[in-house]
């Protein structure tokens, strides 16, 4: 064992363990750990009944409720969506199957600003979809969710994809001569495994929505109280030149983004945990 080790190590492709880390801490300080210090500290010049008005003013807290509200709707309804077409896209053949799994990866290579400017023209009153339905979609709170649900379904298919093409149709057929019918080798057999791809998936999802601003601003309509969300509103402040207040509002965002990751993340090995007993 301790010969194999000594030989990988000398005939590792990528540098050796200290010099690979040395390198990772500094990437990861210059990109993450620097400027997200650096917001910190901007706001800790601020006293602390002025940092509490900067972020508990009325205008602020619609936008925490809208932004977080939102993104955790449009996280849960493509956690289900996105189930579904990630079993449809890894289970069947269909034609076009290739253009429509080229398709989910759209928002990720559209740039934010144009997916926004097409979900208004499309959900505008005098839209192509918008003309047609009974209620109000683009600058609205309920444009924002759609914005965010169109930005957030990648994350949860790309994510359950690899675990559904593990998962061998012999599980399936298996439960089934057991006596399992289909909604039991889904929630029994099926589901469990599926659960820790799909808190990631719902994970990155929500965390991706919450910074979300190219696509959200166009069809928002950007009202305070109504429909504007947070990182609109620092971007607000910013050009107000009313750094500590957007600094101030940037780090409660941070706090509470990295809380929830955290509790999901926490649950997600929790799971895995109670899989593997």
């Amino acid at each position: 064992m301790f010969l194999s080790r000594t030989l990988l190590r000398q005939h590792s492709v990528l540098p050796g363990f200290d010099l690979a880390l040395g390198f990772t801490l500094l990437y990861v300080s210059f990109i993450v750990l620097i400027p997200l210090s650096a917001a910190f500290l901007k706001t800790a010049t601020m006293t602390w009944p002025a940092f509490w008005e900067a972020v508990t003013s009325p205008r602020v807290m619609a936008s925490y409720r809208l932004t977080f509200g939102a993104s955790l709707a449009g996280a849960l309804l493509n956690a289900f969506f996105g189930l579904i077409v990630a079993w449809v896209l890894v289970r069947y053949e269909f034609p076009f199957k290739r253009v429509v799994d080229a398709l989910v990866d759209l928002p990720f290579a559209l740039p934010t600003a144009v997916g926004g400017i097409a979900l208004t023209a499309l959900y505008a009153q005098n839209g192509w979809i918008g003309q047609w339905l009974p209620f109000k979609v683009s600058y609205t709170p309920l444009g924002v969710f759609v914005a965010l649900t169109f930005i957030g379904l990648p994350f949860v298919v790309r994510t359950l994809q690899p675990v559904l093409e593990d998962l061998h149709k012999e599980v399936e057929e298996a439960a089934a001569t057991l006596g399992a019918n289909r909604w039991q080798t889904f929630t029994k057999v099926i589901f469990p495994i599926l659960t820790p791809a799909l808190i990631t998936g719902f994970a990155l999802a929500f965390a991706r929505a919450l910074g979300e601003y190219g696509s959200v601003i166009f069809i928002a309509g950007n009202m305070p109280l109504v429909s504007e969300i947070t990182p609109l509103l620092i971007i607000t402040k910013l050009e107000q030149y009313d750094y500590q207040g957007a600094t101030a509002i940037a780090c409660v965002m941070l706090v509470a983004a990295f809380a929830l990751l955290l509790g999901i993340n926490a649950l997600q090995a929790w799971t895995r945990a109670r899989q593997g007993r």
